[in-house]
């Protein structure tokens, strides 16, 4: 029972510091960094068996970071897609994800965006966006 409540503080906590950390310009960015946090911090609570409040604000604040540069990315790809009405391709600095965002459609003022998420080489997710003037 204590461990458990140990982990939601720090999940919590890193949850904060993260964002604080981060710094991210869009929602996008800001979603991914939470769930970053929250998935980063539970992660090093759970592995660092010592010092769980060590393990969780590490493993939230890694996890924050890489989750709402991911965000970030894909809120870009995504934009510049819909306005150049061309595919459009980010690649984090060590190569290991990739989002592809390709404009499918125009709807009025809206232009749906189709975004492939590539981890390692292989694709994890794709999502359709919206994106209206």
């Amino acid at each position: 029972m204590k461990a458990m409540k140990t982990m939601v503080v720090v999940i919590m906590l890193s949850a904060v510091l993260a964002l604080s950390v981060v710094g991210c310009a869009s929602r996008a960015g800001y979603q991914g960094a939470a769930v970053g946090a929250g998935v980063g911090g539970a992660a090093g609570a759970l592995l660092d068996r010592h010092n769980r409040w060590r393990g969780g604000v590490i493993g939230g604040t890694l996890g924050a970071i890489l989750g709402g540069s991911l965000g970030e990315i894909s809120n870009r790809a995504a934009y510049e897609s819909a306005q150049t009405n061309r595919p459009v391709a980010y690649t984090n600095q060590n190569g290991s994800q990739r989002v592809v965002a390709q404009p499918m459609y125009t709807r009025g003022n809206c232009r749906l965006v189709r975004e492939k998420h590539y981890e390692n080489g292989e694709l994890i997710r794709t999502t359709e966006r919206e994106i209206c003037q």
